[in-house]
């Protein structure tokens, strides 16, 4: 792979110098994730549309690439960034993965300070650039996020199918399910298609008629990217549905679920991402540890009457999950289908499932 001098900018000033390998010049939120491994399914997980993926662990790559295990048909990341990637002669295919799909990676720099930069000030905008000076790589990169920032913020629009999708499930007696596409990963269809007979998947932006007449038996609401106040039409087709069928949302379709109901969302400072997060869930009496990737959370304080909270994060109190009886809908802040991370939280499609029947 041909090397070259590379930085990172934040809009905040600070510049992080390094080797850049491969694609072009990029910008998006600078992200970090905790997880020690699944840098692919990261990667091509669509919540992590208009992002720089920062990871954490040292030594990236080094399992190569396997595009069976990807989460979706396409790398959506703005730029990956680790202290050590593996490019040897031997094993060199995550490099050439990222550089196919004109993703810049950089490596060689200081990940620690750069991940303590941003949970003690919060998530910034950022560029990956090639530049002779410092000088020139702030240029580069304000023109880049200033460019970046004026596009379409309806991020979920971006991610989501434009038609409609059918698929035959493995279970003969299960339910017919219909999906609301927010941008979702594969792996949360797999676990449908395990417990279901037939799905269907809906652009993000569908109406409730035409969910209604598809005639399902429960309806979930998946993960996606970006501001939940941003995404248009689906609070008021989940809001529509409210009563009528068992719903139940994941990540971005907890938080579009909640405003639906009525609660609000706000930014978090940095984020939880990684597969590591603890959670108690009071629905069923359990401790899991989670898959987490979502900037933006429900507001405790904005719950309306009726709506329970089920799930909390052990870290740091934020809501992980809700569930409104007299709604029929339950939904849940992390993800229960991992991908990368652990299984714990399996056990909530089995429980989305029971509530159908």
């Amino acid at each position: 792979m041909i090397e070259d001098s590379g930085f990172l900018v934040l809009e905040t000033g600070e510049i992080f110098s390094g080797r850049l390998f491969g694609g072009r010049e990029r910008a998006g939120e600078v992200v970090f994730n905790t997880g020690h491994s699944g840098y692919e399914e990261m990667a091509t997980d669509p919540s992590y549309f208009k992002q720089i993926l920062v990871m954490t662990a040292p030594m990236q790559g080094n399992y190569g690439a396997y595009s069976e295990v990807w989460e979706s048909r396409k790398i959506w990341i703005e730029g990956f960034v680790c202290l050590e990637a593996q490019n040897s002669l031997r094993e060199h295919s995550w490099c050439e993965a990222l550089a196919k799909a004109q993703v810049p990676m950089l490596t060689e720099i200081d990940t620690r300070k750069l991940v303590l930069r941003l949970r003690s000030q919060g998530t910034p905008w950022g560029a990956i650039v090639t530049a002779s000076s410092k000088d020139e790589a702030l240029s580069k990169a304000k023109s880049l996020i200033s460019e970046s920032k004026a596009e379409d913020s309806d991020w979920v629009f971006r991610v989501s199918r434009t038609s409609q999708e059918f698929f035959e499930g493995q279970n003969p007696k299960g339910p017919r399910v219909a999906v609301l596409d927010f941008g979702c990963k594969e792996n949360t269809l797999r676990e449908l298609k395990l417990r279901c007979r037939e799905l269907a998947i809906f652009p993000a932006r569908t109406s409730s008629e035409e969910i209604r007449s598809w005639k399902p038996d429960g309806i979930l609401l998946s993960n996606g990217p970006g501001d939940p106040s941003d995404v248009k039409q689906a609070t008021e087709t989940v809001r529509a549905l409210l009563g009528w069928r068992f719903i139940f949302g994941i990540c971005m379709g907890h938080q579009i679920l909640s405003l639906a109901l009525g609660a609000k969302t706000y930014r978090l400072k940095f984020g939880h991402r990684g597969g590591n997060h603890p959670v108690k869930d009071e629905l069923l009496g359990r401790i899991y540890v989670t898959s987490q990737n979502h900037g933006y959370a429900v507001d405790s304080n904005s719950m309306p009457a009726g709506i329970v909270v089920t799930h909390r994060n052990l870290n740091d109190g934020t809501v992980s999950g809700i569930m409104a009886k007299g709604q029929k809908c339950l939904s849940v802040q992390f993800h229960p289908e991992s991908r990368p991370g652990p299984h714990d939280a399996q056990v909530l499609f089995d429980y989305f499932i029971s509530q159908i029947a």
